[in-house]
């Protein structure tokens, strides 16, 4: 039976690579030896969209791909740095680099970087949101280039721009100095890296051998709060946590899906303090940034988008002091320190702080003299019915449908199934619950050993086809597995369409024993979970 396989969405959709197993070499790694190397090229061309042929050059002259990415070539032709590495469960990575002047070929360190990122999530070792890595010797010419910080685009424009599906991550080319504030506060070096080339909230751009925006950590109210020597501690955050400054009011916006994130940093605080790290919020039309000086002093200035008149803006921690005295003559205070809001308070209002926190109510605290001769700030805490976005821009491969705003898990298979040359595995869960109320952490552990399960029975039902889904222009592929109480239903697809009923009456062989008399019992929870399998070659 001929299996008609998903169009192709444009040059980075994965069912590119399914007729080139033959076409280059089976090896862990494409990247030659020498230095002057570089991997495979795969050029599409056609007059339409997804649509013509596929060219690989399988030893590119570092001239040929200069040629390409600077007069795009004959239209439509698109030249793509696809590391594939969703195959593996981790985030696609765009790294834009600034051409140097006569520049003549590209920077092999960039690939060397891909293939690093590719072998750690094979092992379980993903790059998140926020998230870096550091080099420990030279990197694209320099051992002043200290890592890359990685993070999601926001407000920067995309046009022009050969991108991935959302959601991807960027990476951003820090320097060595920069190293301690990207791991322990990250928000504060990215929207610092903003400010300095003029963007909001920050560039999209690495920049070579420039200036570092951070020297030497010196006096900086984050020594109080982080570990910036050894990196065994930093700010605790919570998901979702947003601080907006208005005119006279500042408000914390906690996510109510959030609530046991925030009891442990409650929990886990001393006596007279409290501090918690927020995220970069996009109601905000400006934030918070914190520059270092020539002196090696910190200061605050602001970052707006541009157009927008400055109304809201965001910081990015507050700390909450519980040692004001009642002899310095105010109820409270409230001042911006660095890139954050400092709230000192006496220490009654901090045991009424706590038990409001614990007990998830709103808490607003009046800022000014006792006395009320002056002009008073206001300080709100809020529990908001509003979560951070998650998984932005993924629709189900059985149907289409959006996930945006669908919790995931990674999933790691411990089984290989390889047949013919190709591999199939699960790399990701996603969680669609019907119940209101519930949260993805108390289904979970009830879930785990079926999920397992499930996804073992389908890659086992699907291996002996994959050489046809492969041929078919498939090799990605979504099953859908419906619960509720006394029910289970499925349905497989793959970008959008279903699957042919051949292949789910392979499905049914194998995932209907699994229900019926497997280890873990089938999940009451009224939910559904979405299972997302890739084929890959074999090497």
């Amino acid at each position: 039976m001929e299996v008609v396989g998903p169009t192709v969405s444009g040059p980075w959709d994965y069912s590119l690579l399914c007729g080139l197993g033959s076409c280059v070499e089976r090896s862990p790694s494409l990247l030659p030896e020498d230095d002057e190397g570089l991997p495979p090229l795969l050029i599409t061309t056609g007059e339409e969209e997804g649509g013509g042929d596929l060219l690989v050059e399988e030893r590119p002259a570092p001239c040929q791909i200069l040629l390409l990415l600077e007069e795009g070539g004959p239209r439509p032709l698109t030249f793509v740095l696809n590391a594939n590495l969703l195959t593996v469960g981790q985030r696609e990575i765009v790294f834009i680099l600034e051409c140097l002047p006569e520049e003549r070929s590209l920077p092999k360190d960039l690939f060397t970087l891909y293939l690093s990122i590719y072998q750690d999530a094979q092992r379980g070792k993903f790059v998140e949101e926020l998230g870096n890595v550091a080099f420990t010797g030279s990197f694209l010419g320099s051992k002043e280039h200290g890592g890359v910080l990685f993070f999601s685009p926001t407000f920067q424009p995309l046009e022009g721009l050969c991108l991935p599906p959302q959601p991807f991550l960027c990476g951003l080319l820090i320097q060595r100095l920069e190293v301690p504030w990207a791991k322990v506060f990250p928000l504060r070096l990215l929207l610092r890296l903003g400010a300095e080339h003029g963007v909001y909230p920050s560039t999209l751009v690495s920049v070579r051998f420039r200036e570092t925006v951070f020297r030497e950590t010196g006096h900086t109210i984050m020594n109080l709060l982080a570990d910036l020597r050894n990196y065994q501690y930093s700010l605790p955050a919570v998901e979702g946590l947003r601080i907006h400054m208005e005119m006279g009011h500042s408000y914390i916006d906690i996510p109510k899906s959030s609530f046991t994130e925030m009891l442990k940093v409650v929990n886990a605080s001393n006596e007279h303090v409290i501090s918690v790290g927020a995220g970069f919020s996009s109601e905000a039309d400006s934030h918070l940034v914190c520059f270092q000086n020539d002196e090696g002093n910190y200061q605050s200035q602001a970052n707006s988008q541009p157009g927008k008149t400055r109304t809201v803006t965001g910081a990015s921690f507050v700390v909450f002091n519980g040692a004001l005295k009642a002899s310095s003559g105010f109820i409270a205070k409230s001042s911006i320190v660095e890139d954050g809001l400092m709230v000192q308070i006496p220490p009654e209002t901090m045991e009424a702080l706590r038990a409001a926190l614990r007990g998830q109510t709103d808490f607003h605290i009046p800022c000014g003299k006792a006395d009320g001769r002056e002009l008073r700030d206001n300080i709100t805490v809020r529990w908001v019915n509003w979560s951070a976005p998650v998984n932005a821009g993924v629709t189900s491969g059985v149907d289409g449908k959006p996930l945006e705003g669908v919790h995931s898990v990674r999933m790691q298979q411990n089984t290989e199934f390889e047949l013919d040359g190709r591999t199939i595995r699960c790399t990701e869960v996603f969680y669609v619950l019907k119940t209101p109320d519930m949260s993805l952490s108390a289904v979970l552990p009830s879930c785990s050993v079926f999920q397992r399960e499930m996804a073992v029975a389908s890659c086992s039902a699907l291996t002996p086809h994959l050489s046809v889904l492969s041929a078919s222009g498939i090799n990605s592929l979504a099953l859908r597995v419906s619960t509720q109480t006394d029910m289970v239903e499925y349905q497989a697809g793959s970008g959008g369409r279903l699957l042919p009923q051949r292949y789910m009456n392979e499905l049914d062989s194998a995932l209907i024993p699994v229900i019926h008399g497997g280890s873990a019992s089938v999940p009451q929870t009224a939910m559904d979970m979405e299972f997302l399998f890739y084929i890959t070659h074999t090497i």
